[in-house]
């Protein structure tokens, strides 16, 4: 596995190494020990698919506060995804800032989001899929988001959002910043 650190520190775009031969080839998507040699949590406790019927589908800007608060890995099994994480933690020198970048089932391109950390996709084509593993599980009381479109934010999506559900359209603007998340 190759591991690429992101702008965000400890985020990081993470791309198999495949060992080819006539038949195809073997790649390992997942090593405890190699994410812990890159300082990453890697506590698994759910495993997650996310499928999505429509091109502009889009999913967040999610995360979870303590104790909840969660490390995502996830990779596009079918299609192609614009993933973005936004650093929200309170003494990050990122605070604030947003990465993006384009996972799809070509490129085979996985994203490891880290505790304190918003994330959101938009589908980029019909019939996309995405598989992903927590570190915590899911809890309601500790769920919390950003709206994908605040101004504030300032993420340009490549491709308009069609579909989003009711709850990820009402997460409230940011007036003051990131101040007072919690």
């Amino acid at each position: 596995m190759l591991f690429e650190e992101t702008p965000l520190r400890g985020a990081f775009i993470v791309d198999i190494e495949p060992m080819e031969d006539h038949r195809g080839f073997f790649a390992r998507a997942f090593c405890s020990q190699e994410f812990e040699a890159h300082g990453i949590n890697n506590r698994i406790v759910q495993a997650n698919i996310s499928y999505n019927r429509k091109a502009g589908t889009l999913r967040g800007m999610h995360y979870q506060v303590p104790p909840a608060a969660e490390t995502k890995f996830l990779r596009c099994t079918r299609g192609a995804i614009y993933d973005v994480i936004i650093d929200i933690r309170e003494n990050s020198a990122t605070r604030g800032q947003h990465f993006g970048i384009e996972l799809s089932a070509a490129n085979r391109r996985a994203l490891l989001v880290p505790e304190g950390f918003a994330h959101g996709i938009l589908t980029l084509a019909d019939e996309t899929e995405v598989f992903y593993l927590v570190s915590e599980f899911y809890t309601p009381g500790c769920e919390r988001g950003l709206r994908f479109e605040d101004p504030a934010l300032g993420i340009r999506w490549p491709h308009p959002v069609i579909e989003v559900s009711d709850k990820d359209r009402s997460w409230p603007l940011l007036t003051n910043g990131l101040n007072g998340l919690s």
